[in-house]
Parts: structure tokens; sequence; C-alpha cells
């Protein structure tokens, strides 16, 4: 599977899903990660909507799909297409990072048992780099 999870195979066991809460901890998780985008100068442009509220609720439903919840993410939108959908916008190393660091905190915040956090923060991590669209001049 590709790190996006964006392959024909199965998403990982629901188990992750209800084992760390269901929907409201996904909602928490999301909540807080936009809570540092929303002033983020790096990221904050990259949404062009003035209420960063509809960007939240894609990325809650798609994360609760990904991790074994409702599939209501790709009943409204479709296939996620992760790299497509996110093409128009420039995605260096440091978008990466500073999505990297919103989210880090997010996690921490949950308070998650260390199997738990460990496998979502992987999931996470390996997407961020996999969303780099831009070669970064190294001079």
């Amino acid at each position: 599977m590709n790190p996006a999870g964006e392959s024909g195979r199965s998403r990982p066991s629901a188990t992750l899903f209800d084992a760390i809460g269901g929907e409201p901890t996904f909602r928490k998780l999301v909540d807080e990660f936009y809570a540092g985008v929303a002033t983020d100068p790096l990221l904050r442009p990259m949404y062009p909507e003035e209420d960063l509220g509809p960007a939240a609720d894609r990325l809650t439903l798609f994360l609760i799909q990904y991790w074994g919840g409702p599939n209501t993410y790709s009943a409204q939108r479709g296939h996620p297409r992760l790299r497509m959908r996110h093409a128009p916008f420039r995605i260096g190393v440091a978008e990466r990072d500073a999505w990297l660091r919103h989210m880090r905190r997010a996690v921490d915040r949950l308070d998650l048992p260390q199997e738990h956090a460990t496998a979502l923060w992987d999931y996470l991590e390996r997407a961020a780099f996999f969303m780099v669209n831009v070669m970064e001049d190294p001079a």
C-alpha cells in the first residue's frame, strides 16, 4: 500500500478506530490540528475558504474511513485521490514539516496508549512525505 492508503488493498483493521474512541477522537485530533493551521503563515494560505470547518470535516471523514470507521468520505467525495486533490498546492519540505508539527501536537494532545499513537503517527508521517510535490533546490 502506498503511504497515503490509496491502493486497492484493504485499510488497516477497524479496531484502531474503535480502540481510540471512534469519531470523537478523530474530531478532536483534527480540531487540534486546524487550531495550529489557522495561525500558520505557511499553511493557512493553502486553504482558500475563510472558514476552516469544511476542510476539517473532510480530513476528519477521511481519517475515520481510513482507520475503519464509516465510509462517509467516499460516499460524499469518491476515491480519496490525495495526491490529485493536493496537486494545485505547492507542498515542499517546509510545508510538509509545518503540517507535521501541527499534527504531532494534535496527536500528542490525544494522550493515546503508545501503540495506538505510534500507529497513527506512522501513517500521518508517511502520508505527509508522500504529499510533497515540489523538489527543493538543494543550493
